[in-house]
């Protein structure tokens, strides 16, 4: 498996491994927050999931059918994806082998918290702590995202365009965003405009939502025994606020942070809010371990 990967700072400080969520790429990560982290004397290794961005395109493994997934998870039926969240996990230790990197505070957001969670659960002994943002523990009685939401990130483009594109990830960009921390529409579309020309792969995000949904870490949650801190925003309308409650309460110790105005995305203001809690996170957990 190839893995784009950009690995900053000095290789004998501490690393905190990002892991970006749905269709994200490495690219998706604020810099003020990479830079907030190297500047308190961190090692910063992000990487492109597989399927997405720069890494390996698994072309080869068909594009699943959203609509009839949905229905087999909704009735409780199993589902066999072209790959999973395991899969998806052990690439991320497989950076850390191909590093030499021991160890590492694992942050991840979004669907990259599930890698997280599943990387605690399966390679404990490379996780120093784990940081869930705006994630989930994947139980199936959680609240669903918001119709509309729903909608949305199960739509298409209108064409194959660029632009089309473009219109089309800004306006979820938008639905899923942050109302106590809003961003202008240009600056949104910009940044989608930017990580659509780097790379452009809905396919890999169809195989990746099926991933997301097939895994059955809720029950196995129970056994993480790295310090855990997990952060919610409370106006999420793509995983709902319930989802960080969920994943807080079944990971024996974890912290819960509750973000008032924080939705589905990280703005400048929800960044100064996360490294509040993470920075001093970081150090307890190290001095925990």
């Amino acid at each position: 498996m190839q893995i784009e990967v950009e690995d900053h700072g000095d290789p004998t400080r501490p690393v905190v491994l990002l892991v970006m969520g749905l269709g994200m790429q490495l690219t998706a990560w604020p810099p003020a927050l990479v830079a907030e982290l190297l500047q308190a004397g961190y090692r910063v290794v992000r990487h492109d999931n597989r399927d997405i961005g720069l890494s390996q395109h698994l072309h080869g493994l068909g594009v699943p059918n959203l609509a009839l997934a949905a229905i087999q998870h909704r009735l409780g039926w199993p589902l066999r994806p072209p790959y999973t969240l395991r899969d998806m996990a052990a690439d991320a230790v497989g950076v850390l082998d191909v590093l030499a990197i021991p160890q590492a505070h694992v942050v991840g957001v979004s669907m990259g918290g599930m890698i997280a969670q599943r990387m605690a659960l399966d390679a404990p002994g490379r996780v120093l702590s784990l940081t869930s943002v705006m994630s989930s523990s994947g139980a199936r009685r959680l609240p669903p995202p918001e119709p509309r939401v729903l909608r949305a990130l199960l739509g298409r483009p209108a064409n194959g365009s660029r632009e089309a594109a473009i219109d089309h990830t800004t306006r979820l960009f938008q639905l899923i965003g942050s109302p106590g921390f809003p961003q202008p529409e240009a600056d949104v579309r910009q940044r989608v405009a930017e990580a659509i020309d780097r790379s452009h792969h809905p396919a890999g995000v169809a195989r990746q939502m099926v991933a997301v949904v097939a895994d059955d870490r809720a029950r196995h949650l129970a056994q993480v025994r790295c310090p855990t801190l997990v952060v919610h925003g409370r106006a999420d309308p793509l995983v709902p606020f319930a989802c960080g409650e969920d994943t807080a309460r079944r990971i024996p110790g974890a912290r819960l942070v509750a973000v008032d105005g924080m939705g589905h995305d990280l703005p400048p203001g929800v960044v100064q809010r996360l490294l509040a809690e993470l920075l001093p996170f970081l150090s307890s957990a190290a001095h925990a371990r």
